[in-house]
């Protein structure tokens, strides 16, 4: 595995200096070479033109959050990160790297997932190249392999958990829906584990659509509509079921009234249908009484 080495080249500035002084000091021998035609100079005013044309070649600029990958006829000499304006052999090849933070958003994905349901699935990732030489040599094209890797542990995530927690679980289960840290947590993991190769830090990475495949979409909006249903009733049979324990309480406290259990089972039955109704309760006034 090549490991990114950090090299200092020259400074271009100093260097640049230099061979402008000596590309003019060429081009004004030339001049005096012709002039005075003496060939021996023209010759030597000919060659430093070269030369410093040659020598140029070698400067190069290097931005903040940026590398510079040297390489002499396919061998890896060092990676250059200081800014600014440097000068190194002109036969080196100078690959340029970002350093930048960078971010992509997956396609949505349609994965199956721990309970065999179709849905659909999309994830953020946000990454930066921490070494430059991984980066261009392990792997063919690093910016193409951390998408492609990270739709492949968005996948993978999918499967290994059901969309949303049975009803019968508990609290503990972990669902794609119900359980967000721990399945961003998990997602940031699998993509760093299957991007270290190359060189690349996943910084963040989180679920941006989450959903059932339009297919049994409506089936399991059905069911969840159901769950909550089931739940608002039970919270107002508990409610109602309190209440009239409370009015009998009342009703007997002192003596006020004395029903048998006849009369209070007609009055909780009466009492729970008025309280769990959906609807608004019809009254009904007795203007006899039953020995």
């Amino acid at each position: 595995m090549i490991r990114e080495r950090l090299i200092e080249p020259r400074s271009g500035l100093l260097m640049l200096c230099v061979l402008l002084l000596t590309l003019i000091g060429s081009v004004v021998g030339i001049i005096r070479g012709a002039a005075t035609e003496t060939g021996l100079l023209v010759l030597c005013g000919l060659a430093g033109v070269v030369l410093s044309i040659f020598f140029l070649c070698g400067l190069f600029m290097v931005n903040p959050n940026e590398a510079r990958v040297l390489q002499l006829f396919g061998s890896y000499v060092g990676s250059v990160r200081e800014p600014g304006l440097r000068w190194a052999n002109p036969f080196f090849s100078k690959r340029r790297v970002s350093l930048r933070v960078r971010n992509f958003e997956s396609g949505t994905l349609k994965v199956n997932d721990a309970d065999g349901n179709p849905i659909e699935i999309a994830a953020v990732v946000v990454w930066k190249v921490t070494d430059s030489a991984e980066a261009l040599f392990e792997v063919d094209d690093y910016e193409h392999y951390v998408r492609v890797q990270s739709e492949a542990a968005v996948r993978t995530l999918a499967q290994r958990w059901p969309y949303d927690a049975h009803d019968d679980a508990g609290e503990e289960q972990v669902s794609l829906r119900g359980s967000a840290e721990q399945v961003t947590s998990q997602l940031k993991t699998q993509i760093q584990d299957r991007l270290d190769k190359a060189g690349v830090e996943v910084l963040e990475a989180r679920l941006s659509h989450l959903a059932y495949a339009p297919e049994i979409a409506g089936a399991m909006l059905q069911r969840q509509q159901a769950n909550a249903v089931v739940a608002a009733r039970t919270k107002i049979v508990e409610g109602a079921v309190g209440m009239v324990d409370l009015a009998l309480e009342k009703l007997e406290d002192n003596d006020r009234v004395n029903m048998d259990e006849r009369r209070k089972a007609d009055m909780v039955a009466n009492l729970l249908v008025v309280l769990c109704s959906d609807r608004g309760a019809q009254p009904v006034v007795s203007t006899s009484s039953s020995e």
